[in-house]
């Protein structure tokens, strides 16, 4: 069995919903961490259903607690590359901090690994969207040494003309554009707008202002098909 046949397997034991693997070289924030291992966690139906007027408190407490796994599976995956002979450094939650925006992330994001490793592409919602889940997952990555299977990049979007998660957006974020791998983020998606709005529509849903919102989860065709099914 493949380094990578072992990790995936054991990374699907521990809870992730998905995982793949990608080749970083050209942008890796780490020196020798040339392997990207990205692996995600979905989002409960149950939950998705119930936000047509997102956020809602189930969906902030599934979000936080898949943050904790996240960061749980992120430092098993970690420890068991270390202790196979490699090198390796979880991109966890805990790690990054929690501040919003541009500062809400890595140096090297976990959707552009995502993307590289082929499991989905940036919605117009700038959230990694994927056919079979659409955007109700949460991602988390880890930078590596380990040789492993790459998968084949996603470099374009595929959300077409669809338009239904800019819709969706009362707050204009989503300007309408369809990502490719060479946009910044700021060129298609306004995070400050996103944030604004969360303020507001989490003080209005939840008594309380926070970064939260998921109006462009619920409303992604993909993520319909997901809860229907």
């Amino acid at each position: 069995m493949s380094l990578s046949t072992k990790l995936r397997k054991y990374l699907l034991e521990n809870g992730a919903s998905e995982v793949g693997f990608a080749n970083i070289t050209n942008f890796t924030p780490k020196k020798r961490l040339n392997s990207g291992i990205v692996f995600y966690i979905t989002y409960p139906k149950t939950i998705i259903k119930n936000m047509e007027n997102a956020p809602t408190h189930e969906y902030v407490l599934e979000l936080v607690d898949m943050n904790s796994r996240l960061d749980a599976i992120g430092m098993k995956c970690e420890n068991f590359l270390i202790e196979h002979g490699y090198e390796a450094y979880a991109q966890t939650k805990k790690r990054l901090g929690t501040d919003f925006g541009e500062n809400n992330s890595f140096e090297l994001p976990h959707k552009t690994i995502a993307t590289r490793a082929g499991l989905g592409w940036i919605g117009k919602s700038a959230l990694l969207t994927t056919k079979k889940y659409g955007s109700a997952l949460r991602l988390s990555s880890v930078l590596t040494n380990a040789p492993l299977d790459f998968g084949n990049p996603i470099l374009e979007s595929k959300c077409g003309k669809c338009s239904k998660c800019q819709e969706a957006c009362l707050g204009g974020a989503i300007s309408g554009k369809n990502w490719n791998y060479k946009l910044k983020r700021n060129e298609f998606y306004n995070d400050k707008k996103c944030e604004k709005y969360a303020l507001y529509i989490s003080h209005e849903n939840l008594g309380k202002a926070d970064t939260v919102c998921g109006k462009c989860i619920f409303a992604c065709p993909h993520t319909q098909k997901y809860i229907k099914n």
